[in-house]
């Protein structure tokens, strides 16, 4: 499935892999985009935050 159009990637040549999402529980799964739909996807907002308060933090702590 394309993460940018959520439709199926039937070629495996027009597959992109643009991101890992780590799993609680396992290992986790690869994330695909149609090769056109690559560098549309967008980052995922919760890690976005996640890492700016971490980054924030880091900051003050120097």
């Amino acid at each position: 499935m394309c993460r940018y159009c959520d439709e199926p990637i039937p070629d495996p040549d027009d597959a992109v892999l643009v991101a890992h999402e780590g799993g609680n529980s396992g290992p986790g799964w690869n994330i695909w985009a149609h090769r056109a739909h690559a560098d549309l996807v967008e980052p995922d907002p919760a890690a976005v935050r996640i890492l700016a308060r971490v980054l924030l933090v880091q900051a003050m702590r120097s």
